[in-house]
């Protein structure tokens, strides 16, 4: 069941909290219209007419969220070596990052969704990006940009971490010795893409889903 909305992100959120607020505190509400749109599985995200001004757009929470997450990507440009110029231009005009709303990058982790470990990583400072990672807000995501990065790449050395999947999980991995930008926004698509199948009201409220779901049952 899909319920019609508004073509604005505040006009799905609001009826949407409402009611799940009332299912919650134990309110008479029917709650039924909601769970079956939170927890439909994804088919088609939006359906909109842009011909006409003032349509109806019919989505899903989830689906409305997930854009909003995938199109507003926050990096924390973790810049380790050589790979990291390589983040540089991607953000210069050539090839614009900003077309994936992604030129925002914020040297403070409490600003940030998404980290670019780009370039090699040494022990030394392995524990300095675990901890600026757990200063991150959820929900997060990694890229591991570059062979290094990767799986340490040429430097089969004590002094290198084999691979930031060691330490944190990551989401996408790309490859080259560096990669070209053009390699880095191929990446950021793919983790759009991963971004655009989450549950995210389930992952982020999952004792409210169980309410839900009880309440269905």
């Amino acid at each position: 069941m899909q319920i019609p909305l508004g073509f604005g992100i505040w006009d799905l959120v609001l009826p949407i909290a409402l009611r799940a607020v009332a299912v919650g505190e134990g309110s008479i509400l029917r709650p039924c219209a909601v769970v079956l749109t939170l927890l439909m599985p994804e088919t088609r995200a939006t359906a909109y007419d842009s011909k006409i001004e003032g349509n109806v757009i019919f989505t899903r929470f989830d689906a409305a969220l997930n854009w909003v997450r995938k199109n507003s990507l926050w990096p924390m440009p973790m810049g380790l070596a050589c790979c990291a110029i390589e983040l540089m231009a991607a953000a210069a005009s050539r090839f614009d990052i900003a077309r994936f709303g992604a030129e925002v990058m914020r040297f403070s982790p409490r600003q940030c969704d998404v980290m670019i470990v780009a370039g090699t990583v040494t022990y030394k400072m392995a524990l300095a990006v675990k901890r600026i990672y757990e200063q991150m807000p959820e929900p997060k995501w990694v890229i591991a940009m570059g062979a290094c990065a990767s799986t340490g790449g040429m430097y089969r050395s004590y002094a290198v971490l084999q691979g930031i999947d060691q330490l944190l999980p990551v989401d996408v991995y790309i490859s080259g010795c560096p990669p070209r930008p053009e390699a880095l926004i191929a990446g950021l698509m793919k983790l759009q893409e991963k971004i655009s199948r989450e549950h995210s009201f389930r992952n982020q409220k999952p004792e409210l889903a169980e309410k839900l779901e009880e309440a269905l049952a």
